[in-house]
């Protein structure tokens, strides 16, 4: 019997929860009474029932998150039809507004909005000794983060070994961006900071070697971004067979000299960045109360892409209120000059409790009214062409961001890259009906067939290009363009290191 459960639907295995592990390691004298138990979405709703009541726990704590509240809205309703006596707890940015809306939250027997870490304790405390709060709602407290207990310990032997860690050196954001609920902080919060690296020290010596920093604004305090990019440094040095791959979130228009000292510094495939950009526009800048020094940012970029080994996401948000087609065209061109190793083309979503909302009426925002909430249409594009764009950010996902098809990217996008890959958006879906199940063949073939017989290119250089980046990523099938002989080279091998594959594609491109 395990009286405690924190569960939730991960997007992945690789992804290891870290909301759920500060959960436990926050529950004080009920810790060892609890245990996580995690499952991805795509699994059979009753089997994780099954395994859930095989512990005959009497609380059920579950993490609600844009991409599993429809699956858990059906675990939690299954969960009240068998064992309608075991108490369901629900916390996660999904329930912690509009909580009177949505009927997970009608289910479950309580809702912990906001910071959980101290509240779902107190809660289980009174729950575990026969008390019922008669709110269900439990408007969560924000501890100081002294006050908090460290997750890090709660990673397993498997999660280290297996899995995406993450963590954190600061929480909130100074930022008021509508479209991110973040924008409801009043500023970032750091965790003390040797007590963190002294937590970095320890996963490290247990053999992480993948680490995600989930801070909103890691370079936000420039001392303690030294501070820690120093003990990574510190660890390439002591052992630089035996590396680290690293990724923060950058803020692209705040980057000191100081800074800049330390990032050169990092070898190729230990350091990533991810940069959100959004909007190159300044009127829809301000209306969604982004503050971004676009000159800044974009010299802040070429200076990375150009002196540095960090490998580069940015992201570009497609529906943001009063940009039209024209003007997310023109930003995005403008970011590809900047040469990027990845473009993260994400459509508008309207996240629950997000201010983005308040732009409905005056700009005709049109969600999509289930799970992820993405922008249909709004007065600036109609939902046919924002059908497209969402097209265009699949497809440019699995060619471009893929690191699949350096050579052959350089000729599809040419002078004009927005509307040159929109073209070919726009004949991909038309020839094959899909956004996914792509099989790299098949892509392969396709983007021949475009390229030569649509844009009429020259032929010979498509097919060198794409048979030059067919075989580099270890494809050895025979082509339909191919003539003569093929040599087929064996699949490269990698020395064991911590950059994942993508990293390592643009890499080596």
């Amino acid at each position: 019997m395990t009286p405690i459960l924190l569960s939730t639907l991960n997007a992945r295995y690789a992804h290891a929860s870290l909301g759920l592990r500060y959960l436990r390691a926050n529950l004080g004298e009920w810790r060892e009474s609890s245990a996580i138990r995690e499952f991805v979405i795509g699994q059979k709703t009753e089997e994780i029932v099954e395994k859930l009541l095989a512990d005959n726990p009497r609380v059920i704590g579950i993490g609600v998150y844009i991409w599993n509240v429809e699956e858990s809205t059906r675990l939690v309703a299954q969960l009240k039809a068998v064992a309608p006596d075991v108490i369901v707890v629900l916390g996660g940015p999904e329930v912690s507004y509009e909580v009177d809306e949505q009927r997970i939250c009608m289910l479950a027997d309580y809702i912990v909005t906001g910071w959980g870490d101290v509240s779902f304790a107190n809660l289980v405390r009174q729950l575990m000794v026969g008390e019922r709060p008669q709110g269900k709602v439990i408007v969560g407290v924000q501890a100081p983060l002294p006050a908090i207990v460290s997750p890090y310990a709660e990673y397993t032997e498997e999660d280290v070994r297996q899995r995406h860690l993450y963590v954190e050196a600061s929480r909130g954001c100074p930022f008021k961006c509508e479209f991110c609920l973040s924008a409801l902080d009043k500023t970032a919060w750091p965790f003390p900071l040797d007590a963190f690296l002294a937590d970095l020290e320890a996963l490290h010596a247990r053999g992480a070697r993948q680490f995600k920093f989930v801070d909103r604004t890691f370079n936000l305090k420039i001392d303690t971004s030294l501070a820690i990019l120093d003990f990574f440094l510190d660890k390439l040095a002591r052992a630089p067979d035996d590396p680290v791959f690293v990724h923060f979130e950058l803020i692209p228009d705040h980057l000191p000299e100081r800074l800049k000292e330390k990032i050169v510094q990092f070898p190729d495939g230990t350091l990533q960045f991810e940069i959100g950009i959004q909007s190159f526009d300044p009127v829809v800048q301000a209306r969604v109360s982004r503050k971004q020094k676009n000159d800044v940012a974009a010299q802040n970029l070429e200076w990375l892409r150009r002196e540095t080994r960090a490998h580069l996401h940015v992201d570009l948000i497609a529906g943001l209120p009063g940009e039209d087609m024209a003007g997310f065209a023109a930003g995005f061109d403008r970011l590809v000059r900047l040469a990027p190793h990845e473009i993260q083309f994400g459509i508008l979503k309207r996240l629950r409790g997000a201010p983005i909302a308040r732009h409905t009426v005056d700009h005709g925002l049109r969600f999509n009214p289930d799970p992820p909430y993405n922008i249909l249409a709004t007065h600036a594009i109609d939902f046919a062409t924002m059908q497209r764009l969402s097209r265009f950010s699949r497809y440019w996902d699995i060619v471009a961001n893929s690191g699949r098809y350096p050579r052959t990217l350089v000729a599809l996008l040419g002078d004009d890259p927005f509307a040159h890959f929109l073209a070919f958006s726009d004949w991909l879906y038309a020839n094959t009906g899909q956004t996914h199940a792509l099989a790299q063949e098949r892509l392969v073939h396709l983007l021949h067939e475009f390229l030569c017989s649509i844009r009429r290119l020259d032929e010979p250089d498509i097919t060198e290009a794409l048979l030059a980046d067919y075989r580099a990523t270890g494809g050895r099938s025979r082509l339909r363009f191919e003539t003569g002989p093929v040599e087929r080279s064996m699949p490269r091998k990698h020395a064991p290191d911590a950059t994942p594959a993508r990293q390592r594609r643009h890499l080596h491109s």
